[in-house]
């Protein structure tokens, strides 16, 4: 089997995706994603559609991901190693799909405006 490359976004942060069958490894950017993502909760998330098809150890994953914090880029990560497991197999797709793990998070940051201190937030205000 050739491998799989799919793309995932989230924020800012891009992630490139190449799965292929092998023993259950995850490289992001050359190291391993317990030492990209030190915290348990990103490790989880990295991992959670390889659980919900109940194939944890099935598949080599290797990741290139740019741009974002480590929050974003492991969300890119997660949506992009679902795109490239629907592109595998399409019966997991409904499964993923359910999970949420396929829709884009189109949240972003709002910017600045000028005569003001943040986004929204105001100078503070004097009466005198």
């Amino acid at each position: 089997m050739e491998r799989i490359n799919a793309l995932g976004r989230r924020k800012t942060a891009v992630s490139r995706v190449y799965l292929s069958i092998g023993t259950g490894s995850i490289v992001i950017n050359g190291r391993d994603y317990k030492q990209y993502f030190p915290t348990e909760v990103l490790q989880i998330v990295l991992k959670q559609p390889l659980a919900t098809i109940n194939a944890p150890e099935g598949y080599d994953v290797k990741v290139n991901v740019r741009g974002g914090g480590i929050s974003g880029q492991a969300e890119a990560t997660r949506m992009g190693i679902a795109r490239a497991l629907c592109e595998l197999n399409p019966e997991f797709r409904p499964a993923l799909k359910k999970e949420g793990f396929l829709t884009r998070d189109s949240r972003m940051v709002e910017r600045k405006k000028y005569g003001r201190a943040k986004a929204r937030r105001r100078f503070q205000f004097s009466k005198r």
